[in-house]
């Protein structure tokens, strides 16, 4: 603290100045659109999590080899595709970028049940579609974080990333056992409507936000586009002090997190013999921590300083994963996996807000999409190949070794996290290189 004040003007205790605490004062009604646009999509997605892999096994009669390649190239392709769209991204009004990618993704997503009624469905269809919403998702993203970055005040980030972090977990939570409800009483085309419908409504909220939008530049000055600018991304990611670490730890440990999801997956399905409603339980209620962790997030920021919280919780959501490959049957076993995700969870939920804070403060405002859109292609490919690594490794020492290894590389990340808190006002105390 200086002056007796927490970083960002708040009082002492986690409260802003007027006695309100930082997690709930309002944004303004243009956030609100945002936000609402944000929960109805991620709502929609999670609501059709499982709803390409049943239409490929329960319509299309497909094997374990076309649902894994479903699984793992549509997303990967995705990615790949996505990779020229941030410097298009950044020469273009972002709400215009985010509205017409939702509008892809409606149009996409609508062609499968549409395709179901005719008769004319086949699994090269779904690939296709799934590339489609892979890419326009990742620059939906990259455009909506500049969005943030244009619509909020930089005092207000990390409760602004607070907000959508608690909205991803509250999705993550109900989404999936409404999306099997609607599965068993619908069929899976229908959770895939629902999930176009949300994009719809999206695409209405952002237009909702109204007001004026800075244009990046005037349309006579756009150039076009050289090869250097699809990786300036990561030059400005790996040039910086801070995020450069960030971005190692955060896309190590996301990868070596989602590698043994799979594994966890066929070890308690299989030999340990659990139902799969008790394996959908064992991680659907401990996403609680991340709306406890996201909640909490402000107000640690304001009693201990934003590097010092983010320092710790980076750390501790790394010593998790290791106590996964002890699980045993039974009830033990799922109390065991269940406080293990609340811990890892809610520890995910403080971090998650504050590097996204800090993303969005050390980068540049004519920069700001191709840093996020580099950040999450990298993220994807880190979690495909570790996935795919581990799944070789698993076949090696089995499910439980391969389980065991990546949480011993996991608890080794936080050395990766930024050991002092940065000279300049960039970052963690939430202003900007100018101080405003």
């Amino acid at each position: 603290m200086v002056g007796g004040r927490a970083p960002g003007g708040r009082a002492p205790g986690g409260r802003s100045p007027g006695g309100r605490s930082p997690g709930r004062r309002s944004l303004g009604r243009r956030f609100g659109w945002l936000w609402t646009s944000y929960a109805v999509s991620t709502l929609g997605t999670w609501l059709a999590f499982d709803a390409f892999p049943l239409i490929a096994i329960l319509v299309l009669h497909a094997g374990t080899t076309q649902v894994s390649l479903l699984a793992a190239v549509g997303p990967a392709v995705g990615a790949v595709l996505a990779l020229p769209l941030g410097p298009w991204v950044e020469s273009r009004p972002k709400r215009r970028v985010m509205i017409a990618t939702d509008l892809l993704r409606f149009a996409a997503l609508t062609s499968v049940p549409a395709a179901y009624a005719l008769g004319g469905l086949t699994f090269a269809h779904l690939l296709v579609v799934s590339v489609v919403a892979g890419a326009a998702g990742i620059a939906f993203t990259a455009a909506g974080g500049a969005c943030l970055k244009e619509l909020v005040p930089p005092r207000d980030l990390l409760v602004a990333n607070g907000r959508f972090e608690s909205t991803t977990w509250t999705a993550t939570m109900l989404g999936p056992p409404l999306g099997g409800a609607a599965i068993a009483a619908f069929g899976p085309v229908a959770t895939v409507m629902a999930n176009a419908v949300s994009h719809l409504l999206s695409a209405a909220g952002i237009r909702a936000i109204g007001g004026p939008e800075p244009r990046p530049e005037p349309a006579g000055a756009r150039r076009r586009l050289r090869s250097g600018d699809l990786f300036e991304g990561w030059r400005h990611i790996l040039a910086d002090p801070v995020l450069r670490p960030l971005f190692l730890n955060s896309v190590l440990v996301a990868g070596l997190i989602m590698a043994t999801s799979p594994l966890l997956a066929v070890l308690m399905l299989g030999p340990l013999g659990f139902a799969p409603w008790q394996y959908g339980l064992a991680f659907a209620v401990p996403c609680v921590g991340g709306l406890i962790g996201s909640r909490l997030a402000p107000g640690l920021v304001a009693r201990f300083g934003q590097h010092r919280v983010m320092l710790t919780a980076g750390a501790l959501r790394a010593c998790w994963l290791p106590w996964l490959a002890f699980v045993g049957p039974g009830p033990t076993g799922l109390v065991l996996v269940m406080a293990v995700e609340l811990g890892l969870i809610t520890c995910m939920g403080v971090f998650n807000p504050l590097l996204a804070t800090c993303r969005l403060a050390r980068t540049p405002a004519d920069r700001a999409a191709r840093t996020l859109l580099a950040w999450s292609v990298s993220s994807k490919a880190a979690i495909a190949v570790l996935t795919a690594l581990w799944g070789l490794l698993a076949v090696a020492t089995g499910p439980r070794a391969a389980i065991a290894i990546a949480g011993v590389l996991c608890m080794a990340t936080p050395l990766l996290l930024p050991r002092s808190a940065p000279q300049d006002r960039t970052v963690l105390s939430g202003g900007t290189r100018d101080g405003r």
